[in-house]
């Protein structure tokens, strides 16, 4: 009985105070990738805890020793728990997904309309809207993808500038970004707010932005970059799309000016993110291997 409650607890906990408590150690955006590897193990271990409590306890009432009428009552009403969990989880899958492909799709096609090809840029197929505000983003999808640019932003940024926006939208493009941002997407949805926290969606977010400024810096130059940022400051990015600005730009600018490799803190968060994920999961299989034996 007491692995059930562990799981139920590990859940909750994970759900919510982790997250807000993760979200304020914002020295872990400069080892971005462990740092991810952090926040999903969290989101995963927390799927995995909160169907692994609702699983064992049926196991636990049904598999061992005699059934009574009572272990009936309380397996159907852990069963029927971890069915509305595993409900709410592909309901918000199956929305989320659904909303943001045609989000994308009709803005594809809106840009195809609207928007010139300029294949003088940097030698590469861009987009450029006619527009006075300078814009700078990329509208991902299986069927083909856009980096989209407004005409101010060629008068704005210099072609080193411009050069490296370009290689921040391709990062995003080809690290399929989208698909971790709708993960976490999903979850937040899919739950009422007092159990999933904004914490974890926020901080996701101002990740994937930095990533993508890191893999920048590695094919354009860095001061480019936080300059270009900061001439983009306040531009807004449609819905479904990603941009250069979609994120804290004080904290990215923060984490580009240091150029130490934090390998140790690298190591330590991505040993953390194992463990953590490991956690439910022997809690979950465990008791199973022993109940075989």
């Amino acid at each position: 009985m007491l692995t059930p409650l562990l799981l139920g607890a590990l859940a909750l906990a994970l759900a919510s105070p982790v997250p807000r408590v993760l979200a304020r150690w914002t020295w872990l955006r400069h080892t971005p990738v462990a740092a991810m590897l952090l926040w999903q193990s969290t989101a995963l271990a927390a799927v995995l805890a909160a169907l692994g409590a609702g699983l064992s306890l049926v196991t636990h009432r049904l598999w061992e020793g005699r059934v009574d009428a009572p272990d009936v009552a309380l397996a159907v009403l852990a069963g029927g728990v971890t069915v509305v969990v595993a409900g709410r989880l592909l309901l918000s899958g199956h929305r989320t997904g659904t909303t943001l492909r045609r989000l994308r799709r009709r803005h594809r096609d809106q840009v195809d309309l609207l928007a010139r090809v300029d294949r003088e840029i940097l030698h590469r197929g861009i987009s450029v809207l006619d527009h006075e505000v300078p814009v700078a983003y990329c509208v991902p999808g299986m069927s083909g993808s856009r980096i989209v640019v407004s005409r101010s932003t060629l008068t704005a940024l210099d072609p080193a500038e411009l050069a490296a926006v370009v290689a921040h939208e391709r990062s995003h493009l080809r690290a399929r970004h989208d698909l971790v941002l709708e993960a976490f997407t999903v979850l937040h949805r899919a739950f009422p707010r007092w159990v999933s926290s904004a914490a974890a969606h926020h901080e996701v977010q101002v990740l994937v932005e930095v990533l993508a400024d890191k893999a920048a810096v590695r094919r354009a130059d860095r001061r480019a970059l936080a300059s270009a940022l900061l001439t983009l400051a306040g531009s807004r990015t449609p819905g479904g799309a990603l941009g250069a600005t979609g994120a804290t730009l004080a904290a990215r600018v923060a984490v580009l000016r240091d150029t130490r490799p934090h390998r140790v803190q690298a190591l330590v968060v991505t040993l953390a993110a194992a463990a953590l994920l490991a956690l439910p999961t022997s809690l979950v299989v465990l008791p199973w291997l022993s109940g075989l034996r």
